[in-house]
């Protein structure tokens, strides 16, 4: 669902905490006044994953949802192939970080150790330390729905993002990524520093809730990389919109998976790059541009 958090709109609101942020000590200067005050800065802390008690990737993130994390990261990784393989997710604080210790199926196990990666790090680049190119594109089976979209729709749920951003609200430094309705309304949504952690983070919710994430589609707050189309793709969406520009390899991806993919999606504004038959014409013109 879309969660709602406790909100630090202003430096003197009252709000004693505020989950996935911490308040530092800070100067800031406002209309030619500077004034110290305690302002709301947005977690981020080394998260590892480990399963069957080997280490596999620490990923820098907010420490908020992380179960959702942990399944979701392992599903569109490709190391589960259903959310039944996971059979439980122990979280460990520490000085250093949070560990999550994952305990996976047999076979489940046996791709992961098939597919090793040395990932460090993900919140900016995707892929570092992946180990041969062969890993960066995985085949994926296309992406089906029964339904055609009015563009409006995606409108209408990015146009709620914003207000559902509490962390976002209370510190400017996070991403989110939504899965709404055919209809445009926004029913799952999850905040991280990094975009590809909101996302992972929404489609474990999705399988755990067993919501079936072909009946709608995401819209997310960042630009839309190669790894967001994949990750997408592999959750069995049909529609990823994103409010940011799309990379080359993200349209190819996006196109070789029989998904719609859309940028730029702000207001009454987008872009279509792929499979643009999925999107209902508009009867007005402007209102939506496909390439």
């Amino acid at each position: 669902m879309a969660r709602s958090r406790p909100q630090a709109a202003a430096p003197d609101d009252g709000v004693s905490f505020c989950e996935g942020a911490v308040r530092v000590a800070a100067r800031a200067t406002r209309a030619g006044t500077t004034f110290e005050h305690a302002d709301w800065v947005a977690e981020e802390v080394p998260v590892a994953l480990e399963f069957n008690g080997i280490s596999h990737a620490v990923m820098l993130a907010t420490p908020l949802d992380l179960e959702d994390f942990a399944l979701g990261f392992a599903l569109s990784e490709g190391i589960l192939s259903t959310a039944d393989e996971l059979y439980a997710v122990d979280e460990e604080p520490g000085a250093l970080g949070v560990t999550l210790r994952l305990r996976v199926a047999g076979a489940a196990f046996d791709r992961l150790k098939a597919h090793r990666r040395s990932m460090s790090g993900r919140t900016g680049c995707g892929l570092c330390g992946t180990e041969s190119l062969a890993q960066v594109v995985r085949a994926l089976p296309p992406v089906a729905a029964r339904w055609t979209l009015d563009p409006r729709a995606i409108s209408r749920a990015v146009g709620q993002l914003g207000a559902l951003q509490t962390l976002q609200q209370a510190t400017g430094a996070v991403h989110a990524a939504a899965w709404c309705t055919v209809a445009g309304e926004v029913r799952w949504l999850r905040e991280d520093v990094g975009r590809h952690n909101a996302l992972d983070k929404l489609i474990g919710a999705l399988s755990r809730e067993g919501v079936d994430a072909s009946q709608g589609f995401v819209a997310v707050t960042s630009r839309a990389s190669f790894e967001m189309v994949q990750k997408t793709a592999s959750a069995g969406v049909p529609l990823l919109a994103a409010v940011s520009a799309p990379t080359s390899l993200a349209v190819r991806t996006a196109e070789h998976s029989a998904m719609t993919l859309v940028g730029f999606a702000r207001q009454d504004d987008l872009v279509v790059y792929s499979h643009p038959e999925r999107l209902a014409p508009l009867a007005s013109t402007g209102a939506f541009h496909a390439h």
